[in-house]
């Protein structure tokens, strides 16, 4: 393999060379939740308002670090107070796919590799969103950087044994309870990108969402209820040929959802590190972590200064096996080579920042995360 050099300057990440290669849910009383000591949240009440949740798939402990180093002392990743690790084998496998890792975080449960929030014996299992939308009544949605149907998005909304039956997944989300949802893939919403002939779009638009196809459009919208399907397939290109669409919809999204008074949820990806990952691509990789560390300054900044939301950020997996063998940390560069064009089994970073952060600590399964988030937000 190749070393690649990767110089940070400013915002502009410059590549010098390349590299080759269920039980029901029920209220809880208020418990007591540790204060951060700088204050930088400041609403002493036990349950959060709000949630953003962060994935970075693909994204294990390496490309964080590199992340770090390339960005110097802007990266986000070092505003968090409290960090963990996240276990991510699957029910029948060491080594997670995104179905069932997304699945574990979304649900609180190990499932089998592929399935989409569905238990190895068939029952369908609620993500927190649905949970938190039926028993809290908070708003809801997702941003992302792949096609709405891919693996994690669908783990908050859908339920299947596979996560190739699309088909079902996209007619499933149509029907959800989702307010905000923005990513990829509108050909499959319409008879030509499907194996049948259905129009799931013309479920959204009876169901009253407002359908974006652009940017631009996203950008100007106010109104509720929105699917914003930003490009024709499930091959939207890189950070900078999507226009870092992730910032934006990520704003977005927030915008649209802290209207609602009952507060919400919402999940963003990082889709597309996970490629990088799989191809080996280090430039990929780092323009789609470029991304992520703006999006985290848009969700950070909001949560400081609302000082009633809780940011989890974790990876469902790792991808690639990144290593990195040298670098220079005044340049901002890293020398790195990936071991396999697959994912690994790895544990992955768990960062925490708002009111109940600090339970996000320490090495702890993937379905833990779910079940800490659940109880924050007053059920169990």
């Amino acid at each position: 393999m190749n070393k690649l050099h990767i110089i940070a300057a400013t915002a502009v990440i410059t590549l010098a060379t390349a590299c080759t290669h269920s039980k029901p849910l029920t209220a809880t009383t208020p418990e007591t939740v540790t204060e951060y000591s700088e204050g930088v949240w400041h609403n002493n009440s036990p349950h959060p308002r709000n949630i953003i949740f962060v994935v970075g798939d693909g994204m294990g402990t390496t490309q964080v670090y590199a992340s770090i180093v390339a960005h110097h002392d802007g990266s986000q990743f070092l505003r968090f107070p409290f960090t963990g690790f996240s276990r991510t084998y699957s029910n029948n496998k060491y080594t997670t796919d995104s179905g069932a890792g997304g699945t574990a975080l979304m649900t609180g449960h190990k499932v089998n590799n592929r399935a989409i929030s569905q238990a190895p014996d068939g029952t369908d299992l609620p993500s927190f969103f649905t949970t938190l939308k039926e028993h809290k009544g908070k708003a809801t949605g997702f941003v992302v950087t792949c096609s709405v149907v891919d693996a994690t998005p669908a783990t908050t909304y859908g339920h299947t044994p596979d996560r190739s039956m699309k088909d079902t997944l996209s007619m499933q989300m149509a029907q959800c309870s989702h307010d905000v949802m923005i990513g990829a893939d509108k050909k499959q919403f319409l008879p030509e990108g499907r194996k049948d002939a259905a129009r799931p779009i013309d479920t959204l638009l009876q169901r009253g969402y407002t359908m974006i196809y652009n940017l631009q459009d996203l950008k100007k919208c106010n109104n509720d209820k929105i699917c914003a399907l930003l490009s024709a397939d499930d091959e939207p290109g890189d950070a900078n040929q999507r226009n870092y669409w992730l910032v934006d919809g990520t704003k977005k999204a927030v915008e649209i959802l802290n209207k609602h008074p009952q507060g919400f949820a919402l999940m963003v990806e990082g889709s597309q590190i996970d490629w990088g990952g799989h191809n080996n691509d280090t430039a990929l990789l780092f323009s789609e972590l470029d991304e992520f560390e703006k999006t985290l300054k848009v969700v950070l900044d909001f949560a400081e200064k609302d000082g009633n939301t809780l940011v989890v950020v974790t990876a469902d997996h790792e991808t690639g096996g990144l290593v990195l063998t040298d670098g220079d940390i005044k340049a901002g560069r890293n020398e790195c080579r990936f071991v396999t064009t697959n994912h690994s089994g790895v544990m992955v970073p768990v960062f925490a920042y708002g009111p109940g952060a600090e339970r996000f600590t320490g090495i702890q399964q993937n379905t833990d995360i779910y079940k800490k988030i659940i109880n924050l937000m007053g059920m169990k």
